[in-house]
């Protein structure tokens, strides 16, 4: 069973989010780490990049398959976890102290669309 942290958002593409402020901290669950296998590359976007809720802002490559990320909020990219670039199996080892990138919120609300930890739980278990 896939490990769920409470006090999290997450989106049913299987990212979740951590709100500091006004920045919404970004990363992919344990399930989805679990589901994609080694990862070997994460494809992230720019810093100062716009990025709208529901469209995909990279991709995850494992050995078996890559993935699109998909974004749970609006707005702009104001970091990149770089290490990602030379150790992307840092996801695979803790797929919660690992996030990908970091956004400044155009519109906070979006955050209240997303999943709660136990309505994302159900939604793992009937996958």
């Amino acid at each position: 069973m896939s490990k769920v942290i409470e006090g999290l958002h997450y989106a049913e593409s299987h990212e979740w989010v951590k709100v500091e402020g006004e920045i919404a901290v970004i990363g992919i669950s344990d399930y989805a780490q679990h589901a994609l296998g080694d990862i070997v590359y994460v494809d992230m976007p720019e810093v100062g990049d716009e990025v709208t809720a529901g469209e995909d802002f990279g991709a995850v490559e494992s050995v078996k398959a890559a993935s699109d990320l998909f974004c749970p909020v609006s707005g702009e990219v104001v970091e990149i976890n770089e290490a990602l670039e030379e150790s992307p199996e840092k996801i695979n080892e803790d797929a919660y102290s690992t996030w990908i990138i970091k956004v400044k919120m155009s519109d906070p609300s979006e955050v209240n669309a997303l999943l709660d930890a136990a309505t994302y739980t159900k939604l793992c278990e009937n996958e």
